[in-house]
């Protein structure tokens, strides 16, 4: 594969609507061409302390920053018809479908692809994890901020390249 849109959201909490960061990489014929990252306000309004200490955003980082109704638009502006890639996607994919039915907003891409699934295929038991940094080293690519939105989405792209 190589045009694609690869993503990745933070949760503030344990409800998939509490989407705090979003990061984007669209890949074009096998080379990333453009990088999107977002804080984003949340509803409900709150952190967990365990997701806090997971990416170390807090209410102070998002509290002025967009909501999600309206980082999604710019981001799906980004993707146009590309499919969209995540690690773990199903983690993913329902948070973005959570927060967009909250806002009564509709999902308008038809692929979801899962890297996560990909390199379990593709590496079986040549690797002895495959968490996103363990998959990402696999494949030549060393993931240096692990859990910001925009290098996880850009370490997943990396993934895709080799595996998908």
């Amino acid at each position: 594969m190589r045009d694609f849109a690869a993503i990745d959201v933070e949760t503030a909490n344990h409800e998939f609507t509490s989407i705090c960061s979003v990061g984007l990489v669209v890949v074009r014929d096998g080379a990333i061409t453009e990088r999107f990252y977002s804080l984003v306000r949340l509803e409900p309004d709150y952190y967990s302390y365990y997701n806090t200490l997971v990416h170390g955003l807090t209410d102070a980082d998002t509290c002025h920053a967009p909501l999600f109704c309206d980082v999604w638009a710019r981001a799906e502006a980004l993707v146009g018809d590309l499919p969209l890639v995540a690690h773990n996607a199903s983690f993913d994919q329902r948070c973005i479908f959570s927060a967009l039915r909250m806002y009564r907003l509709d999902f308008c891409h038809e692929s979801f692809l899962c890297t996560l699934r990909a390199a379990r295929k593709y590496f079986g038991k040549q690797i002895p994890n495959f968490q996103l940094q363990t998959v990402a080293r696999a494949c030549g690519y060393e993931l240096i901020n692990h859990h910001n939105a925009v290098a996880d989405a850009e370490a997943c792209a990396h993934i895709a390249l080799r595996v998908l």
